[in-house]
């Protein structure tokens, strides 16, 4: 899905373009990624490394040696080794790209509703499984749709509903009874998705690492990039479980930079001890509680209900992938480029978690 998803980015205007139109520029820079491991973690990365390579991805493994020679300003104490994207990987404006496909979705004569989604009209089908067990079949026929500023909804007729609500995207899968069954029937099983908050802190340090320096992921879990080349970067920390703040606001912990972020970077990189905080925001993960992975395709009980959501901090880089796959599905009722069938509920119901193995 990555690789379709660059793919996508260095040939944006063979999709997005429009004629008569400005190009489409999403500010794509290739610069890479950077993950390092411990020698706890250094099986894994040969690993990932291994399968990445057979899917094509052009990536490398660094010693502690190559990583200092490449990288200088990078402390390699406790680095056993580094696997680093030479193509393809890196990082785009998202706000650029959601305007882009925006604005060409009205060029095709799209109409976009500004609403909120309030519940489904629909059909009930009663069946028996070959177990003596009852089923219920739903077929959403309407949205339920509350207009912006007003208390008044109205039904929307459709043909089919994609559950693309990010973070609340199990608020509205609980609307068509998604979870709300008996135990011990397929109704049970909800959708694993809650809203995980994400703080990202932009420093300055006018003495960083310049044009080279590629989106570094640390053993310890702590990420930075550049952002412009006057020495401003980005970063931040997910939280250990224990830790994950309370996302009924989107306020952003100071603290946990000076304390937890911080120290961190300051290790990796030795120059980050005199940076200064410049601003800082938070914002949702999608998070996928049983996998992290995800979900894709149709609820086995109601099959003109799609999800995609779920995708645990990878939406932007697979959102091109995951979109040609939904059209696929509701264009031609299966999957034609790549199947994503493994990435379906129904791996909630057989216990089949998709698990990706990292070295963090």
């Amino acid at each position: 899905m990555s690789l379709f998803g660059a793919h996508f980015l260095r040939n944006i205007n063979e999709y997005l373009g429009i004629l008569n139109e400005d190009p489409v520029d999403v500010q794509f820079n290739p610069s890479g990624y950077l993950f390092l491991s411990s020698e706890k973690g250094a099986e894994i990365l040969e690993e990932n490394y291994r399968v990445q390579r057979e899917q094509g991805a052009k990536v490398a493994l660094l010693s502690p040696e190559q990583l200092k020679k490449k990288f200088p300003w990078i402390n390699t104490q406790d680095v056993a080794l580094a696997s680093y994207g030479l193509e393809n990987e890196g990082w785009f404006d998202p706000w650029l790209l959601l305007s882009a496909l925006r604005r060409k979705a009205l060029s095709m004569g799209v109409l976009h509703c500004h609403g909120e989604v309030t519940g489904f009209n629909y059909v009930t089908q009663e069946m028996v499984t070959s177990d003596g067990d009852p089923v219920n079949f739903r077929r959403i026929h309407e949205v339920i749709v509350q207009a912006q500023n007003s208390l008044e909804t109205q039904p929307v007729e459709c043909m089919a509903v994609v559950n693309a609500a990010g973070a609340w995207s199990s608020k509205v899968a609980e609307m068509i009874g998604i979870g709300c069954g008996s135990p011990g029937t397929f109704q049970e099983f909800k959708l694993p998705v809650e809203p995980r908050k994400r703080y990202i802190y932009m420093f300055h340090c006018p003495n960083g690492p310049g044009l080279d320096c590629p989106l570094l992921i640390d053993s310890s879990g702590a990420y930075f990039r550049r952002e412009g080349l006057g020495g401003n970067y980005i970063g931040g920390l997910s939280p250990l479980e224990e830790e994950e703040p309370d996302h009924s606001n989107l306020d952003v912990d100071h603290e946990y930079f000076q304390q937890k972020v911080w120290p961190l970077l300051a290790y990796r990189v030795p120059v980050f001890e005199s940076l200064k905080v410049k601003s800082s925001w938070a914002g949702y993960y999608d998070y996928n509680t049983y996998d992290q992975n995800g979900v894709i395709g149709t609820h086995p009980l109601v099959p003109n209900f799609y999800f995609a959501c779920g995708f645990s901090g990878h939406g932007l880089q697979q959102a091109p992938a995951v979109g040609r796959a939904v059209a696929e599905l509701l264009h031609n009722g299966q999957f034609t480029t790549l199947d994503l069938t493994s990435f379906d509920f129904q791996r909630f119901i057989f216990q089949q978690p998709i698990l990706e193995r990292n070295i963090v």
